[in-house]
C-alpha cells in the first residue's frame, strides 16, 4: 500500500508541481519581480514620476527559476502524498475513487490549502505589511485542519447534522479572525497585490486540479497492473 502510494504521489506530484512552477513563472515572478522594485525603492509609489505597470521585469535567472521549479515540485508532491494516502483510506473504507473523481478530489485539496486559508489571510508579494509569520503559520495550520476534516465530511456524510459540522469547521477560522498588521501601508500598490491574489489562486487551481486527477490515475493503473 505505501508502495503504490509514494509511487503515485512522486510521478503526480512531480508533473503538476512541473506545471505549476511553470504557470508560476509565467503569470506570478513577473508580478513578485516588479514589487520587489517598489520594495527595495527602486519605484516609488505615487513618486514624483508616473511609473506604468507594464515594467521590464521579465528577467530570466536561470538559477532562480530552476530553484523555483524544484521546489513548485517538492510541495506539490507532498501535497500529492497526502491527496494519495487520503484517496487509499476512502478506498478501504468502500470508496471507489475514478479518475473524474479524483478531479473533486484536488479541487476539495485546493479549498483546504488555499481557497479557504486565503479567504482570511491572502497570498502578499514583497514590501507589504504582515503579521508576525509565525502567527500566520498558525493560524493557517489550524485552517487547513479544519478544512481537510470539513472536505472529508462533505464528501462522505449523509446527513444535515454533520454537513452543518463541517460548514461551522469552515467557517471558525474566519470568525475568530487571522492575524493581521497593525498598520496596513506599504510600498507597493493594491493593483499589483491583488493581481498576484487572484493569479496565485488561480494558478493553485490548475496545479490543485491536475494533482488530484495525477493522483486518481496512477492510483488507479498500478491497482490494474496488480491485477493482471
Amino acid at each position: 500500500m505505501f508502495r503504490r502510494i509514494a509511487i503515485s504521489a512522486l510521478f503526480a506530484g512531480g508533473a503538476a508541481g512541473g506545471i505549476a512552477g511553470a504557470l508560476q513563472l509565467v503569470f506570478l515572478q513577473p508580478i513578485l519581480l516588479h514589487a520587489e522594485l517598489y520594495e527595495s525603492g527602486q519605484l516609488v509609489h505615487f513618486g514624483g514620476s508616473a511609473v506604468g505597470a507594464a515594467q521590464d521585469v521579465f528577467g530570466i535567472d536561470i538559477m532562480r527559476d530552476g530553484l523555483s521549479i524544484i521546489f513548485s515540485m517538492a510541495v506539490y508532491i507532498g501535497y500529492a502524498f497526502l491527496l494519495a494516502a487520503a484517496i487509499a483510506l476512502a478506498e478501504e473504507l468502500g470508496h471507489s475513487v475514478s479518475v473524474r473523481q479524483g478531479l473533486l478530489w484536488g479541487l476539495s485539496g485546493f479549498v483546504a490549502t488555499q481557497l479557504a486559508p486565503g479567504f482570511s489571510l491572502a497570498p502578499e508579494v514583497p514590501g507589504v505589511a504582515a503579521a508576525e509569520i509565525v502567527d500566520r503559520q498558525i493560524w493557517w495550520f489550524l485552517t487547513v485542519t479544519t478544512a481537510v476534516v470539513a472536505m472529508w465530511l462533505i464528501g462522505f456524510s449523509n446527513s444535515w447534522r454533520m454537513w452543518s459540522v463541517a460548514i461551522f469547521l469552515l467557517a471558525a477560522p474566519h470568525l475568530i479572525g487571522a492575524p493581521q498588521s497593525e498598520s496596513f501601508a506599504g510600498s507597493v500598490p493594491t493593483e499589483l497585490g491583488s493581481l498576484f491574489v487572484v493569479r496565485a489562486l488561480g494558478v493553485g487551481l490548475v496545479a490543485w486540479s491536475f494533482t488530484g486527477l495525477f493522483v486518481s490515475h496512477f492510483m488507479k493503473y498500478d491497482r490494474e497492473i496488480r491485477r493482471r
